[in-house]
């Protein structure tokens, strides 16, 4: 394939003079050189013809021999593999919906803000996909930005050819034209989803200026020149047809929203009910299958292999007996021999090392570090002892001379990364193997000592992880001459450990391997007899001289065969590129070691040079040449440099590993008649370990070249990689294996670890091992083909086995850069790996993007990713994340540090500029949705098969007992009455100020009189009847209680209303209009105050003002009695109407009698044995359910007095409420969770100074916290252990349940055992089962007793659809029978139907008559091994959630509370989360506390906590700001406020994610 690496485009072309004609000619003129050139031919593996797989497949690289050419060998086949395969998804296209940033988070900087990040990358393993421009080539402009910007002047949509920067970049390669085929400019103003045309007409909103977002998908108009490429459909702009519904879509409610957030997700539903590619294993997106084998998968078919051996080792007579020895005789016979040149950063030599210089100053080092560290007595380092050796990349020389040092003084080098900073990657884990090495000295040179960090003195501070360090400088100058008579022992090479090799593994651990004196010397003879090296050649070193490749040639080999390096540091590679090549041309080296990266630069900045001339090289060592795509760098560069001298035989691709040393080399032959095998590789194939050569025309294919034969001396086979190691079969992938003398020894310190990697006996299928002797494993994966020639078809390392099938991580790198390459993101600059989510891997790839690529660019280069990893690998990737270019964690060498970024992805903190999720094409293993069962009808209990639970789930509470003194009345305003004669000065009610002094205080004669003098003002100046309603807007107080005895005494019916918040009267305002509206009042009593607000200017915004009925105002009373108070004829006429807002944002009144009201008190009175000696305090809101009885109404009943603390002041003042319990001497305390919350939030810091200003809890009995919900356990445990100092007993926190049709059905009393929790299967309770588990058990959920029933109450558990009785081992619907049941609900359209089902309902079996109300929450009933007080056992009651708020998804029913919960968890920014379901998604909403650039981190971490702990796919994740979940006056959210809020998309979210 010709080489996109035309010059650049030159400067003369005017932007006009490019149309679509124009280009084609300058292309061909330009491409004209290289097309006249004869088809080459290929030896190959397989010999079948096969068509031409793109249009470019007729322009050839020209290969080593002549003859027929099989067009399959060409390495960038994966290109066109890439780009046939999106071409192919063309035509059923998703439309994807893009994710919704808030402005501030796109950035929009400029190109010049930014450095193009240090693309180098790696010689690291994980520098994995190291290859990146440098930073000369970022200058060429590009052909692609002529052409675009041609196409937006206006002119034809010409199609846009690859980049010219995309050369020979890996398999990614040179990107074919096929590009042309695929892209079109925008055109007209057809909206343009995810990089195609769909099948799904795209939603176009009515254009309204949107400020809230970028411009997304579904908005583009002809006003956005977004340039956005899709195939090319037709150049005809085509109108697309509007969704039916798009303008005014209808949420579950029937409330119209506006259509944007709406269209966005009914897009992603459409998308996911498209069919997805079916994977190996599942037929639609969402068919959970556990994974079965797939029957059709492919099998090894071959016979065993056998072990191949290398070519005997020749040991030539004058090969040296070590290492030292050969350093000895050349530093004597030829001392001024060069052995070592370096380069400055201008590529001029720096300086030259001598042999006689190495040896002289070697023995200098060996004798200071066994002499002059510590004492004579007690030496610091002795021989065998490890030592650091810390140089730079630029210094070779100073390292080469240590490293012999050490070696002459018979210490163990251990080579290691300079630390740049205290918190460099992956630096702490070197720390922790130089500890476990027991490192005490660090050798280092005098540059590299001045530039590490340095503490205040002068020091150099100890980096994090690392043991505690002498730093010794080697150089000369520093060091002392070793005495006359003192010279180092010179031994033969034996099993002592020479060095220490770093190796990082997959989980980012560092360890250590140990390499014998003897293992070295053999392996140097095999390299050298492998290479054919000869004294005194030349060779040119790019690699990292520290380690592998540049270690073994270019420090230990060299020397044996006293051989000249030229080192070129990566500092210059980085300013020059080609400096290796032109120090190949002036050195005439025979040899140069590379890395394809090194070859891939070479490439980039190659223009036209003159004299370069690479006939010297013999032999091109490529250290990575066993990588998938090496392959297309070595095509690229021979292609290129063919021409100046280069011959294809001298490119010789090595493998090697860390543990195994060189594994195989191809040999360089002067006989070009050997061509190098090939092999095209099904990935199908690969992905179950099996080797198909690809036939048929297939897009999925691995080209892979093989890296020579086995090390001379040594015998490789390829065994399984999991399980015992059995010989795999001849057409198997396994991981190879090599027993030679050349091999590591250990890993430092790990016995076990050791014996699983060098001390492997292979076995036949027989059982019997191959060999006596043992194994090293390489951690590579690949197989022998013919003729003995290795293949590596990947690294363990980067192994991913997702439902059972194994990918690896570079090939899938390799699929990302070749959809567009170097133009979105950085070569080099992407890293794939693998998180274990519900029990399998799942894939992540996370990629550098470049400064100047938009939104959509971004998100269009995404989508397509996701596609072709998907048509080639036939694999979904979980999570795709973009991130700032320059901003994932780097090797020392400027690669990738994988093991870090997977890290920092798993805490939150990789802080990505884009991600998309596809959660639902790739779990394919989530358990079987639920079908419901018939459910159990009369006639099974009858015979007796009431599902595991024994007993109908009953319970009830004790009897209401005898009546006392007041209890005879029928009626509150009677018994106020009988207060006032009898005890006129006894005080009922305490009001505090914020600062916790009394405010006002009501006696029961006060209280009367007030009543009577409001009762004769609602005669007299409202002209009320008895029976009509009266709303009471006060805030919480005095006045309010006041008044509602007033309205008793004036036979009216009183609604209690929170009155509007001044600061916020738009949208409190409605509310209270609304009750006093629905409640039909005909009168509004009110303060002064709240009376001119009611008729503000403010308030006739919000509402309309001339509706009010009469205000009156109590602040100026009647001064005279009424004539007669009255007396309602009936106990069951209406006493009160208690109003609420449910949760899910249903506004209802319901009709509270006077019976009812009586019976509340008394069973209260009874529960916490209220008498008139007592003080409770109160902090709750008094307008509805218990919380307006206990402020209102049981101080009149009981006669206790009752300390009122309005809520609100606490914000002001959080420890107002505990302080007046500990003045007030308070046994009994009512609160709601939002004090609790305030309590604990701000008052966590200050239990210390609020003991010393006396703040003691030790007398409160019962502290209940008053709700509507599941108990918040965290929350009151938390509360619990942060007032334990204060003397609070944690036995006296406890929570109560009532709701709307029977305000308090539980609450824990004085007397009676302590609430119990326990811990039920979340699993099952999906599933409406109740199964008790073990504390801490996986999936296990606390559930707390919701307090003790309440005397006259009974309960049963209900099944809500079948209205039958359940067992209590059933999860069902709460109903209560019971004297003070609401008596219905007060609608003004009378809803029977709804009333008479909430609170007359009958059982459809077994007791047919009691009348229940049914709660509208799931419950269940434990009988407790506790006692009652009466002596019965004692029966729990714990409350699940409610049922509006419950969530049936796959068939399985959810609470949000457990979803919230796990979120919650998953990271330290969440605050606070609801969840709420959307069609049959789940919408994920989290309010961020921190940065905005963490919003994108939340999304890959919420879906995988849901999917782990719920087994449940996220649908949408929206990230707000603190504060947006809207939550009652009682401190519940309200999440269908949420969701009408999202819909209309009034949420204004930092970031909407719609998982795929």
């Amino acid at each position: 394939r010709i080489l996109k690496k035309v010059s650049p485009v030159p400067k003369n072309i005017k932007q006009r003079d490019i149309t679509q004609k124009g280009y084609e000619k300058k292309r061909s003129k330009l491409l004209g050189a290289y097309l006249s050139h004869p088809p080459g031919l290929e030896a190959s593996m397989a010999h079948e013809r096969r068509p031409p797989m793109a249009p470019s497949a007729s322009r050839y690289h020209r290969r080593r021999s002549s003859g027929t050419r099989d067009e399959r060998y060409r390495s960038d086949v994966h290109t066109e593999a890439v780009q046939a395969a999106l071409a192919k998804h063309k035509e059923r296209k998703m439309a994807v919906p893009m994710p919704s940033k808030r402005r501030s988070l796109v950035v929009q900087t400029s190109m010049d803000a930014y450095t193009p990040p240090d693309t180098s990358s790696g010689s690291e393993e994980e520098g994995g996909q190291g290859e990146g421009t440098p930073t000369s080539s970022q200058g060429s402009v590009s052909m692609e930005h002529w052409i675009s910007r041609a196409i937006h002047q206006g002119s034809t949509t010409s199609s846009s050819s690859s980049s010219t920067q995309s050369g020979g970049s890996g398999a990614a390669g040179r990107l074919a034209d096929v590009l042309a085929q695929t892209h079109v400019g925008k055109s007209g103003n057809a909206p343009s989803p995810s990089s195609a045309s769909t099948s799904i007409p795209q939603p176009v909103t009515p254009t309204l200026p949107n400020h809230s977002a970028p411009p997304d998908v579904t908005t583009y108009t002809s006003e956005h020149p977004v340039q956005v490429e899709r195939p090319q459909v037709s150049t005809v702009p085509r109108t697309t047809p509007k969704y039916g519904n798009a303008e005014l879509m209808e949420t579950g409610d029937g409330v119209p929203v506006s259509s944007r957030v709406s269209a966005k997700i009914q897009q992603l539903v459409n998308t996911l009910k498209q069919p997805s590619v079916p994977s190996p294993q599942c037929n639609t997106p969402f068919k959970q299958c556990l994974q079965q084998p797939d029957p059709n998968q492919p099998r090894p078919e071959g016979a065993q292999m056998v072990a191949i051996r290398g070519e005997p080792l020749g040991v030539v007579t004058n090969w040296p007996p070590s290492l030292e020895a050969a350093l000895q005789r050349w530093g004597t016979i030829s001392p001024k021999a060069p052995c070592l040149t370096t380069m400055d950063t201008n590529g001029k030599p720096l300086y030259v090392l001598t042999y006689g210089k190495l040896w002289s100053r070697s023995i200098k080092v060996a004798y200071n570090i066994l002499h002059k560290l510590g004492t004579k007595q007690e030496p610091m380092v002795r021989p065998g002892d490890r030592v650091a050796l810390v140089f730079p990349n630029n210094d070779p020389a100073a390292f080469m001379v240590a490293f012999y040092g050490c070696l002459l003084a018979e210490v163990v080098p251990v080579p290691i990364e300079v630390p740049l900073t205290r918190k460099d990657a992956g630096s702490q884990q070197i720390g922790f193997l130089l500890g476990s090495c027991g490192v005490t000295v660090a050798l280092t040179s005098d540059a590299c000592h001045k530039g590490l960090p340095k503490g205040p003195t002068g020091e150099i501070p100890q980096f994090k992880g690392w043991p505690k360090l002498l730093w010794f400088v080697t150089e000369s100058k520093h060091l002392s001459k070793p005495p006359r008579d003192w010279f180092p022992h010179i031994k033969d090479a034996n099993n002592d450990t020479a060095y220490i090799e770093y190796k990082t593994c997959k989980d980012g651990s560092v360890l250590g391997v140990t390499v014998t004196r003897i293992a070295l010397l053999t392996h140097c003879q095999a390299l050298t007899q492998s290479c054919g090296y000869t004294e005194a050649e030349i060779i040119v070193n790019v690699l990292d001289f520290k380690k592998d490749v540049g270690l073994w040639h270019g420090i230990l080999t060299s020397v044996m065969n006293m051989m000249h390096v030229i080192s070129i540091p990566y500092s210059l590679m980085k300013v020059n590129p080609l400096s290796w090549i032109q120090k190949v041309c002036q050195y005439k080296a025979k040899v140069a070691c590379v890395k394809s990266r090194d070859m891939h630069w070479a490439l980039v900045a190659h223009r036209d040079q003159r004299d370069i001339n690479l006939s010297s090289l013999r032999m091109l060592v490529v250290a990575d040449g066993s990588n998938p795509w090496s392959i297309s760098s070595c095509d690229a560069f021979l292609n290129v440099f063919q021409s100046k001298g280069l011959r294809p035989e001298v490119i010789c691709p090595c493998a090697s590993s860390a543990e195994a040393l060189t594994v195989a080399i191809r040999r360089p032959t002067d006989d070009s008649n050997q061509p190098p095998g090939r092999g095209v590789l099904s990935m199908q194939g690969l992905s179950h370990g099996v080797i198909r050569v690809d036939s048929e025309e297939r897009l999925s294919v691995l080209t892979v070249q093989d890296v020579g034969t086995v090390m001379p001396g040594a015998l490789m086979c390829v065994v399984k990689p999991e399980g015992v190691p059995q010989l795999c079969r001849t057409d198997e992938i396994g991981e190879l294996c090599v027993c030679s003398i050349a091999t590591g020894m250990s890993y430092y310190g790990l016995s076990g670890m050791t014996k699983n990697t060098f001390e492997v006996f292979p076995m036949s299928s027989s059982g019997a091992p191959i060999s006596e002797y043992p194994f090293t494993r390489t951690g590579l994966l690949g197989f022998i083909g013919p003729g003995g020639l290795a293949f590596v078809s990947g690294k363990m390392d980067g192994l991913m086995v997702v439902s059972g099938r194994r990918h690896n991580a570079d090939d899938i790198v390799a699929t990302a850069l070749a959809v567009e390459p170097m133009k979105f993101v950085y070569r080099g600059r992407i890293a794939v790996f693998s998180v274990t989510v519900l029990h399998d891997e799942r894939i992540v790839v996370v990629a550098e993007q470049r400064p100047d690529s938009t939104e959509e660019d971004s998100f269009q280069w995404m989508s397509r990713v996701l596609q072709a990893i998907d048509s080639i690998h036939n694999v979904g990737v979980f999570c795709l994340a973009l991130v700032p270019a320059n901003t994932l964690p780097k090797t020392p060498l400027g690669g990738i540090h994988l093991s870090e970024t997977k890290q920092l992805f798993l805490e939150g903190s990789l802080h990505p500029c884009n991600v998309l999720m596809c959660p639902h094409t790739c779990v394919t293993n989530l358990p079987k949705p639920r079908q419901k069962q018939p459910e159990i009808g009369p006639a099974s209990v009858m015979v007796g098969n009431l599902v595991s639970g024994k007993r109908i789930a009953q319970a009830s509470g004790r009897d209401l007992g005898q009546i006392e003194d007041n209890d005879q009345f029928l009626f509150l305003s009677e018994v106020l009455q009988w207060r006032a004669q009898t005890t006129p000065d006894h005080v009922l009610f305490t009001l505090l100020s914020s600062r916790g002094a009394v405010l006002s205080s009501l006696t029961c004669l006060q209280l009367h009189k007030r009543a009577e003098k409001i009762a004769t003002m609602l005669m007299e100046r409202g002209h009320l009847q008895d029976g009509d309603h009266v709303a009471l807007v006060y805030p919480p107080g005095i006045d309010l209680i006041a008044a509602f005895y007033g309205c008793l005494y004036a036979g009216c019916v009183p609604i209690t209303v929170r009155p509007p918040h001044p600061q916020n009267i738009a949208t409190t305002l409605p509310t209270v209009k609304m009750i006093v509206e629905v409640s039909r009042s005909a009168c509004v009593m009110t303060s002064q105050v709240i009376s001119k607000l009611l008729k503000s200017k403010e308030a006739s915004a919000a509402v309309d003002v001339r509706t009010w009925p009469p205000v009156l105002d109590t602040d100026d009373l009647p001064k005279k009695k009424p004539p007669q108070l009255y007396k309602p004829s009936n106990p069951d006429t209406l006493a009160y109407l208690d109003f609420s807002v449910s949760t899910t944002g249903m506004l209802a009144g319901v009709k509270m009698s006077h019976t009812a009201t009586s019976a509340f008190c008394r069973s209260i009175k009874l529960q916490c044995e209220l008498y008139p000696s007592r003080e409770v305090a109160i902090c709750l809101d008094p307008y509805c359910g218990l919380g307006f009885v206990l402020w209102c109404l049981c101080s009149v009943y009981s006669g206790h007095q009752s300390i009122l603390i309005p809520p609100s002041e606490l914000e002001v003042n959080p420890a107002l409420w505990l302080m007046a319990v500990s003045q007030f001497r308070v046994r009994d305390t009512f609160c709601s969770y939002s004090v609790m919350e305030l309590c604990t939030k701000g008052l966590g810091l200050q239990t210390e100074s609020l003991k010393s200003r006396g703040l003691d809890l030790s007398r409160v009995r019962t502290c209940v916290v008053v709700a509507e919900e599941r108990p918040r356990i965290a929350l009151t445990q938390s509360f619990s252990k942060l007032f334990k100092d204060l003397g609070l007993h944690p036995r006296a926190v406890s929570t109560s349940f009532g709701c709307r049709v029977n305000l308090a059905i539980c609450l824990q009393g004085t007397s009676g055992p302590d609430p119990t929790t326990v811990y039920v299967d979340m699993r099952a309770l999906r599933h409406d089962r109740v199964r008790l588990v073990e504390r801490g058990s996986p999936h296990s959920l606390p559930l707390m007793e919701s307090g003790k029933i309440l005397p006259g109450v009974r309960i049963i558990i209900a099944n809500p659809e079948t209205k039958g009785p359940l067992g209590d081992s059933h999860l069902g619907e709460i109903w209560v029978h019971c004297a003070h049941n609401g008596s219905g609900y007060f609608t003004v359209y009378g809803d029977e139907a709804l009333q008479s089902d909430h609170f007359n309902s009958h059982l459809s079996f077994g007791d047919t008559q009691t009348v229940w109300a049914r709660t509208g929450y799931l419950g269940f009933l434990r009988r407790t091994e506790l006692t009652d007080a009466s002596g019965e056992r004692h029966d729990a009651l714990y409350v699940v959630g409610a049922l509006d708020e419950a969530m049936e998804l796959r068939g399985m029913r959810y609470h949000p509370i457990d979803i919230e919960t796990s979120v919650i968890r998953t990271h330290k920014s969440i605050m606070e989360c609801a969840v709420f379901p959307w069609t049959n998604l789940l919408v994920v909403v989290v309010e961020l506390e921190g940065s905005e650039q963490e919003a994108l981190d939340l999304v890959p971490l919420v879906t995988n906590a849901v999917l782990e702990e719920h087994y449940l796919i996220v649908g949408v994740v929206v990230v707000v700001d603190i504060g947006v979940i809207p939550i009652n006056s009682r401190g519940e959210k309200q999440r269908m406020h949420l969701r009408d809020g999202f819909l209309a998309d009034q949420l204004d979210p930092i970031y909407v994610a719609y998982n795929m």
